[in-house]
C-alpha cells in the first residue's frame, strides 16, 4: 500500500470520527437538545454540565483534527470517553453496545492519526 492510500485512510477514519462526535454527540449538547439532558439524568447524572461537557468535546475533536495538534487532542479526547466508560458502567449499560463502545471510538481515532501522521507511523512499526 503507498503511503499516499495509508494517509487518505487515516485522514478517512479521522473524519468519520469527528463527523460522528460533531453530529452525535457535541450538537445535541450545545443546543441544548432535551435528549443530551434526559441521556444524562439515564446516566445518573441529574444536574450535570452539559453545556461545558460539549465544549470540551469540541475543543477535543478540533485539536484533534488539526494536524499540529492532532496527538494532543487525541489524549484529551481519550480521558473524555474514559469518563463516558466509566459512567457506562457505572449505570450498568450493556457490555458490548454501550459500555465498549467509547473504546470502538478510541480505535477509530488512534487509527486514524497513526495512518495519517508520518510521525506517528514512524513509531508504531507495524504500519509501514
Amino acid at each position: 500500500m503507498t503511503t499516499k492510500t495509508i494517509i487518505r485512510i487515516g485522514w478517512g477514519l479521522s473524519t468519520l470520527f469527528g463527523l460522528f462526535m460533531l453530529g452525535a454527540s457535541v450538537t445535541p449538547k450545545l443546543s441544548g437538545m432535551a435528549i443530551a439532558d434526559q441521556t444524562m439524568v439515564d446516566l445518573g447524572w441529574t444536574g450535570s454540565p452539559i453545556l461545558l461537557i460539549g465544549c470540551l468535546e469540541l475543543i477535543c475533536t478540533l485539536l484533534y483534527l488539526f494536524p499540529p495538534t492532532g496527538l494532543l487532542g487525541a489524549s484529551l479526547m481519550m480521558a473524555i470517553l474514559g469518563g463516558a466508560i466509566t459512567t457506562q458502567m457505572r449505570a450498568g449499560a450493556p457490555l458490548a453496545l454501550h459500555t465498549l463502545f467509547g473504546i470502538y471510538l478510541g480505535v477509530i481515532m488512534w487509527a486514524g492519526l497513526i495512518l495519517r501522521d508520518p510521525r506517528l507511523r514512524a513509531v508504531f512499526p507495524w504500519t509501514r
